[in-house]
């Protein structure tokens, strides 16, 4: 190889990539990046913001009613909320400035869920003892490989489809939203709209806050803060059972790694980028199980909320999208070090505000999406499935839509293309 001949970056994404956030424009940078002061934008900074927004003021309700259910203090409340708002934040910041790409973590929506009505079942203690062996099989399923192997199985247009499956319900959301509060999501729409127009980066940023002032002039805001304090851990020692390894851990582990980290490398895919699977994996499950003794069920990547600050609305240059990590961590960590203190500034935004905001931030994500779904003939009937399958929402045995959409997908394409008989067999 000639001196003059630059060599790519390992985490840059490949010269021919085809992914549909345009990553397949990025040429190689020969190894130099720019410094990170260089690259942050506005429109990378608001993505991570608007990802945070809609990491409270949806996910975040579920812990709290699991922490309600199994009749946890307010300073265990608290602390689980830092757990996990800590490790999602420092897992975004560090594999962001790793990779270079837009890492968004967070924590398990579906575990959390899966927690509202186990829990309470259980000590709190043994409850953080099934977060620790989750947190270890999690790391150990990463950093072997395994669960990478598994998705690189996967054709590119199923994963297309899944993601806009996964998105579908947060773009119709625009749309429902004007049944409840015509004139706030309109305005969000109408105020997008103008400004894609016009100032297409800070198009999101403007809805947000023609949204706000909207709620405010029709007193939607319902924003109560009486104090601030900072968080304070409490570390709770491990107690191990079977009856809770077997009712928290195993349908935690399964979940986790099915309802989130799939659809998240996922995300990270169909955007053009190359993720490295057994670090991501295996970071996000070293950090749960360091903070799982302070309450934290599971860190794993983000699908929704990634999609957010992985499009063209985050940047155009696809090598300077993983501001927005960073931006969503250090949100994550602002949050996280006054625990559950800072959480009503979240939950008194109107839901179809948050609605709105979200389904308008990830429309050029639903649009790569789809186009990368039906871009290859022979894969569309398969991708089809792929995307009703999870746009569907159907939930079996605890595990969500996405990971039953990839599923049949898969299946599919193996009936429509593998297992057809060749042409030569036919005739014989």
């Amino acid at each position: 190889m000639s001196a003059q001949t630059p060599t790519p970056h390992p985490d840059a994404a490949p010269p021919d990539a085809t992914g549909p956030q345009g990553a397949a424009d990025v040429p190689p940078d020969g190894g130099h990046r720019r410094g990170f002061m260089h690259d942050v934008s506005l429109s990378a900074v608001l993505a991570g913001f608007v990802a945070v927004v809609v990491s409270y003021s949806g996910p975040l309700v579920i812990v709290l009613a699991a922490a309600s259910a199994g009749h946890l203090s307010t300073a265990q409340t608290s602390s689980w909320v830092w757990a996990i708002s800590i490790g999602s934040g420092l897992t975004c910041i560090a594999l962001s400035l790793r990779t270079k790409m837009p890492v968004i973590t967070a924590w398990s929506t579906p575990g959390a869920a899966l927690l509202v009505t186990s829990l309470g079942a259980y000590s709190y203690a043994e409850a953080i003892g099934a977060f620790l062996v989750t947190g270890l099989v999690i790391t150990l399923v990463g950093l072997t490989g395994v669960f990478g192997w598994l998705m690189r199985q996967v054709p590119t247009p199923v994963v297309s489809a899944m993601l806009a499956g996964i998105l579908f319900s947060f773009g119709t959301g625009v749309f429902t939203s004007l049944k409840t509060a015509p004139l706030l999501a309109g305005s969000v729409l109408l105020a997008y709209l103008l400004a894609k127009r016009w100032l297409p980066r800070y198009a999101v940023l403007v809805a947000l806050a023609v949204g706000v002032v909207a709620s405010a002039a029709g007193s939607r805001l319902d924003i109560h803060l009486d104090r601030i304090e900072l968080a304070k851990p409490v570390l709770t020692t491990p107690d191990f059972s079977v009856a809770s390894l077997i009712g928290i851990a195993v349908p935690m582990i399964l979940a986790t790694l099915a309802s989130q980290n799939a659809p998240g490398m996922a995300v990270l895919t169909a955007s053009g980028y190359r993720p490295k699977d057994r670090l991501l994996i295996g970071s996000t499950g070293l950090v749960s199980t360091a903070l799982a003794p302070f309450g934290s069920h599971a860190i794993n990547l983000a699908a929704i909320t990634a999609a957010i600050c992985t499009g063209p609305e985050s940047h155009r240059d696809p090598q300077r999208r993983y501001v927005a990590g960073v931006s969503c961590g250090a949100f994550y960590l602002l949050i996280g070090a006054f625990g559950s203190t800072l959480v009503v500034l979240f939950a008194g935004l109107p839901k179809e505000l948050v609605a709105a905001v979200a389904g308008v931030a990830l429309l050029g994500a639903l649009a790569g999406g789809l186009t990368g779904a039906v871009k290859e003939e022979k894969d569309r009937e398969a991708a089809l499935i792929t995307f009703l399958a999870t746009a569907s929402g159907v939930s079996l045995f605890g595990i969500g839509s996405a990971f039953w959409g990839l599923l049949f997908g898969v299946l599919a394409h193996l009936v429509l293309t593998r297992w057809r008989r060749t042409p030569t067999a036919a005739a014989a």
